[in-house]
């Protein structure tokens, strides 16, 4: 192929192409099978015979099970739901409110960085992994971490709480707020890579725009509302997304569903509840998306 004789609109899509070809490819020849076969599991009664297992169609048997007989999983669903909708908006002002402050020019900015993203690094699979198979060894941990922030003195949320509400606010974000102090190094551990791509964001923005900005005479204030927040948007919205999907990870959800399969050994239901799992948020994400892309600035 020549790529001298496209057009600009053939070229970008060569691009788009050759950038999600990687993902296609695994997809195709390393999920799209597993994919099939958990829809044959959710609606077949799986049993293990000599040299494999057979399969016996049941319906939505699977289905009516998880929703009907199991005594726990609407349960975990509807707070693995409440979680997620009480945690993404914290991670997402604290992811921002982040970058903001590291994209800021001062001394040891290098340093602050490296400083947010270690505990990313410490709680990635990598290096759980590494530790749990004895090939690293560290001496500190989240529940150090968390034992750490207990113990000091410094935090008074009873203090917090009187100051907030003397300020008129209202009792739930009072406790939001308070919640949010409390859990600061999860919402660290959890913010790393909203961090990076809010940076990217933040990176991209024309700096005639500021200065342009700062000749009008515009407040920090303003230059946030007017230039900063819009330029960075559309990566709120890619945020949200990633936010949400990370959000169920390590939920009780999902280790129930993984109970459900390798312990229980009933493979059906299990993948009837990663079915159900996968529609409801599916959903979530198809309501949040089209909310959200109608406030999102597009910079042409």
């Amino acid at each position: 192929m020549n790529l001298r004789r496209l057009t600009l609109s053939q070229k970008r899509a060569f691009l788009g192409v050759a950038f999600i070809a990687p993902w296609l490819l695994g997809f195709v020849f390393l999920f799209a099978t597993p994919l099939v076969q958990s829809i044959r599991f959710s609606f077949s009664e799986l049993k293990v015979a000599p040299g494999g297992y057979s399969l016996d169609f049941i319906g939505l048997k699977n289905f009516t099970d998880a929703l009907s007989v199991d005594p726990n999983y609407n349960r975990i669903l509807t707070e693995s739901l409440t979680e997620m909708a009480w945690n993404v908006p914290m991670i997402l002002f604290f992811s921002l409110f982040t970058a903001v402050m590291l994209n800021s020019k001062f001394r040891g900015r290098s340093i602050a960085r490296a400083i947010f993203f270690l505990p990313v690094i410490l709680a990635s699979g990598a290096v759980a992994a590494a530790q749990s198979s004895g090939l690293i060894q560290l001496t500190g941990s989240s529940e150090v971490a968390q034992e750490l922030g207990l113990a000091q003195n410094g935090f008074d949320p009873l203090m917090l709480a009187f100051m907030l509400s003397d300020a008129g606010m209202p009792t739930i974000f009072i406790e939001y707020i308070i919640d949010a102090v409390q859990r600061i190094y999860e919402i660290i551990s959890s913010s790393g890579v909203q961090i990076l791509i809010f940076l990217a964001a933040l990176q991209s923005v024309p700096v005639t725009m500021y200065e342009v900005a700062k000749m009008e005479g515009a407040t920090p204030y303003e230059t946030f509302w007017k230039i900063t927040f819009p330029m960075v948007s559309p990566l709120i919205l890619t945020n949200i997304i990633y936010t949400i999907i990370d959000s169920f990870t390590e939920s009780q959800l999902t280790r129930t569903i993984y109970t459900t399969a390798f312990q229980a050994q009933n493979f059906g239901l299990s993948a009837a509840m990663s079915w159900i799992y996968t529609i409801v948020i599916s959903l979530i994400l198809v309501v949040v998306g089209v909310l959200v892309s109608r406030k999102v600035f597009y910079y042409n």
